[in-house]
């Protein structure tokens, strides 16, 4: 299995995907690559559109992708991709769309025999067992929560440690530990900014200058660095 799971796409000031550009090129090599891109997060603006953005970032590593939703045959288009790239946005509708449009089980086959899978924000919720450490408002109902399940624990895209001043609300920790107490057999990687989850040959790694925190239930949360194993979070019994 490889995987590429990345908090967030885009820094203030960077331009589109411009931190993660040189990791996604290392990642898919230099080959010419069929990638199939699913823009289904997208709310505010079309699917086109979100290809475009897309492309016109990542053609300056030579890479471009197509949408799913060109294609007369999602499902064939998955089964007969190279690479599959899952946008950012709303992760409700992203995983009922691919829920309604019968993709869960296809990727999660065509994943599981190599073939390399690329998200961001809700396409890195997308590869948990469930969405439900999503920050998203839940703007449409799926069909269920259930997700791709390609990695055994769950991701917090763009994880933030801050209490702004005057918020009366929950923290995002506050929120993870709510999980976790309900869900306390399952692990929670509080991804930030800049960072990615990197699996390759069974190993797993993070990538990036900042420290990912795990949430586990009766267990006190903790950072990790780059330099540390995470692959005791794909080999939970």
């Amino acid at each position: 299995m490889k995987l590429l799971l990345l908090s967030n796409s885009t820094n203030p000031g960077e331009s589109y995907l411009g931190y993660p550009k040189q990791t996604i090129k290392s990642f898919l090599g230099d080959s010419p690559k069929n990638i199939v891109f699913i823009p289904y997060a997208a709310v505010t603006f079309s699917y086109d559109e979100y290809v475009d953005k897309v492309n016109q970032s990542l053609q300056e590593i030579g890479i471009q992708v197509k949408g799913i939703h060109t294609y007369s045959n999602p499902k064939q288009a998955v089964r007969d991709a190279d690479v599959i790239m899952v946008g950012g946005g709303n992760t409700w509708k992203l995983t009922r769309m691919v829920q309604e449009n019968g993709l869960i089980e296809i990727i999660r086959e065509k994943v599981n025999t190599d073939t390399p899978y690329i998200g961001w924000s809700a396409g890195s919720n997308l590869a948990c067992p469930t969405l439900r450490t999503t920050n998203d408002m839940p703007i449409t109902a799926p069909l269920s929560f259930d997700a791709l399940n390609l990695v055994p624990f769950q991701i917090n895209p763009h994880y933030l440690d801050a209490h702004p001043t005057n918020h009366g609300g929950e923290t995002r920790e506050t929120r993870i530990i709510e999980f976790i107490t309900e869900n306390p057999d399952i692990y929670v990687v509080g991804l930030r900014e800049s960072t990615i989850l990197h699996l390759e040959d069974g190993n797993l790694r993070l990538i990036g200058d900042r420290t990912a925190r795990i949430f586990k239930f009766g267990q006190e949360t903790y950072e990790l660095t780059s330099k540390d194993d995470f692959n005791f979070l794909i080999h939970l019994t």
